[in-house]
């Protein structure tokens, strides 16, 4: 995972969230949709749902409850047996049982801060987030109507009341939503990622795709993925697979498994002999021509033929950077790189690297089962030799199918006596 981070520094990008779109800027049915999370949950397969929220978000969706936060809940139930008519102590309450997934609890909360408070806009926002994530999208859009018309200037109730208009089946105020949004704070990416998925919807093919594509820069991963797909299919944008397989890079450099999918399906044509030898070319190019671009971020102005950027990194030796260059140049099907890197796993590269590391083989072994000939060679040797894996002969010799049998048994032979 370290090697894979320090991949997406050589080019971009931060995490933030996505919705569901599956028709949208999509590949054939095949692919399957992006996972969803966050308020509100999707009525079909097509519904946008948020999966994260925003920088503005004062009532997060947070990670598993921790110690830490079960003892916070108790001193905020203290705070409001002491002050029990404080609106403020309450909403830091309803937030706390959020955090533990108590949304009932929470809900009431948030209805007693409003008894208190009915003005406060705060409030109608937390009651709308937490009434979309129970689906009462009628209500929460009611709630969030209200904390626009007590502030109209909370670009997260906009971006929030976005999500629960689309959930009601009504686009055409869900894009009004997000254009507002967009006004109040144009440096979102997630709201731009969003109104390009209902403008796609609404067959504003140029538009959506400009938005897209800020957004994937800003480092939506589905934006990333989905943008992929548009170049993939010369929807919106002129036809380039090997932009394709750049957007799918960054995206699955941060497991986006969706990406990870269409990187390793892309992968498989390259290398099958039973695709027609137009689409293995075609496929072959657009690995080669996003390899040619991590390069433009190596150091110096020449490099020889059996050179790559994490082989010159290596030299250099900025290990980590190396590591993270070579792995996405070898799922990038190049063998230099993979070259390089099984010599890596075998050897280490004291003090930065140990040997046999798991991230190297995690890439060999995707590969080689994509059908990476070099990559099966060195997999295929690394179990009939037990090189930080259990010794395993049947799948070495399976790796080796490929080959004549008379060779296969030959390499086992040779690698079992050493």
């Amino acid at each position: 995972m370290r090697h894979q981070l320090v991949l997406v520094t050589l080019r971009m990008f931060p995490l933030i969230g996505l919705f569901s779109a599956s028709s949208l800027f999509a590949q054939p049915p095949e692919d399957s949709p992006p996972s969803i999370i966050e308020s509100p949950p999707p009525v079909s397969e097509t519904v946008p749902s948020p999966e994260q929220h925003d920088r503005q978000h004062n009532f997060e969706l947070l990670p598993p409850v921790r110690e830490d936060a079960i003892t916070m809940l108790h001193a905020l139930r203290d705070a409001v047996r002491l002050a029990p008519r404080r609106a403020e102590n309450r909403l830091k309450l309803a937030q706390g049982l959020y955090q533990i997934g108590d949304f009932d609890a929470a809900l009431d909360e948030c209805r007693a801060a409003l008894l208190l408070e009915p003005d406060n806009a705060g409030a109608h926002l937390q009651l709308g987030i937490l009434l979309s994530a129970k689906q009462d999208w009628r209500t929460a859009a009611s709630a969030l109507k209200d904390a626009i018309r007590l502030n109209p200037d909370l670009a997260h109730t906009h971006y929030t009341l976005g999500s629960v208009l689309y959930a009601l089946g009504h686009v055409k105020g869900a894009v009004q939503s997000y254009r507002r949004t967009l006004e109040l704070q144009p440096d979102f990416p997630d709201a731009r990622y969003r109104l390009a998925l209902l403008l796609k919807l609404s067959n504003h093919e140029q538009e959506a795709t400009e938005l897209m594509e800020d957004a994937a820069r800003d480092g939506v991963l589905p934006a990333q993925f989905f943008l992929g797909n548009a170049y993939k299919g010369g929807q919106g944008v002129e036809k380039n697979l090997s932009l394709a397989v750049f957007w799918w890079a960054q995206a699955s450099a941060l497991n986006y498994q969706p990406a990870t999918d269409a990187l390793a399906k892309l992968r498989r044509q390259a290398l099958s002999l039973n695709v027609p030898e137009r689409k293995r070319k075609e496929a072959l190019d657009a690995f080669q021509t996003y390899r040619l671009t991590i390069w433009k971020d190596a150091p110096g102005d020449h490099r020889s033929d059996d050179e790559t950027l994490g082989t010159r990194l290596l030299k250099e030796n900025r290990t980590d950077d190396a590591v993270a260059a070579l792995i996405a140049e070898t799922y990038a099907l190049s063998d230099v790189a993979q070259d390089a890197l099984s010599k890596l796993y075998e050897t280490g590269w004291e003090p930065h690297l140990a040997r046999y590391d798991q991230s190297i083989l995690a890439c060999l072994e995707t590969v080689a089962s994509d059908g990476f000939p070099s990559a099966k060679y060195t997999v295929a040797r690394i179990y009939a030799k037990g090189l930080g894996v259990t010794p395993d002969r049947p799948k070495a010799k399976t790796l080796l199918k490929h080959l004549p049998n008379q060779e296969a048994a030959a390499l086992l032979r040779e690698w079992s006596l050493h």
